[in-house]
């Protein structure tokens, strides 16, 4: 959660003043520190989003800002303390306020409402639970994100055209979680029409393919062999031709184009 939050933090500041960071490093520096640090009962390290926007307001641009500001806060702890008793919570959220209020951005809102209307969820639940825990927020707006990249792995988007056979153009890779949902399209499109129709998959865009989705394929030729009609691959990338060659599918037929799918299935029928 803290590598999440610093990493969060440092991109924020790296697109406002125009840098840009390794976040693997941020990783190792994070990972390095707070190892180091356990060994004298050190508090966890992460960054922190008040301290950083301060730094950035005041002019700090190197790391030595860390150790004025360490000074500052044991001379504060050594002579200040009960002088900071009187100072209300609220004086010390506005010097926050103050800090951040620059970095807000409201025209990202219009932007991406005008680009992809969807990134406006994880965004949505970010900033709203943000006013609860910053981290919180950040875990909401991670798991929504991943919510929303695990509904696109599992439904790809199917392109289907009526050339006398149908053809399926798939825009995407093709792994586990697509499985059950190609098959279905395959079977509602093809095999439970009357008569049953032979397909030809359009795979130029698959760049991934995986065993689950494999195994699928192979129950669908087989139910393709019963139903006398023929499943046809055009345009695999020599990655998944390898894959598929290498599973033994029974039956399996692949072009280098659709137009040449076409022509072979016209020439099948014509022939029975």
């Amino acid at each position: 959660m803290g590598l999440l939050e610093s990493i969060t933090i440092a991109k924020a500041f790296a697109s406002q003043n125009h840098y840009r960071i390794d976040a693997n490093q941020e990783l190792l520096a994070i990972g390095v520190t707070n190892v180091m640090g356990s060994f004298v009962s050190a508090y966890p390290v992460t960054g922190s989003f008040g301290r950083t926007a301060v730094n950035s307001q005041t002019g700090v641009c190197t790391p030595a800002g860390g150790i004025v500001t360490s000074v500052i806060v044991l001379l504060s702890l050594a002579f200040l303390m009960p002088a900071f008793y009187y100072i209300p919570k609220a004086s010390l959220a506005a010097v926050i306020i103050c800090a951040v209020a620059p970095m807000v951005d409201h025209r990202v809102v219009a932007k991406m409402w005008r680009t992809h209307k969807l990134d406006l969820l994880p965004f949505g639940v970010t900033f709203l639970l943000c006013f609860w825990e910053m981290q919180y927020g950040i875990m909401g707006g991670v798991t929504v994100s991943g919510a929303l990249l695990l509904y696109g792995t599992a439904r790809p988007k199917v392109k289907v055209s009526d050339d006398g056979v149908l053809v399926m153009e798939l825009s995407s890779g093709l792994s586990f979680p697509a499985a059950e949902y190609l098959s279905h399209i395959i079977h509602t499109q093809a095999l439970q029409e009357f008569p049953p129709r032979s397909v030809v998959l359009d795979c130029h865009h698959v760049s991934i393919i995986d065993y689950t989705v494999i195994n699928e394929l192979r129950d669908l030729q087989s139910q393709f062999r019963l139903q006398k009609v023929q499943l046809t691959f055009s345009g695999l990338q020599p990655s998944i031709l390898k894959a598929l060659l290498a599973a033994d599918l029974n039956g399996f037929r692949f072009t280098d184009s659709v137009e040449e799918a076409l022509q072979t299935e016209s020439v099948n029928l014509l022939s029975d």
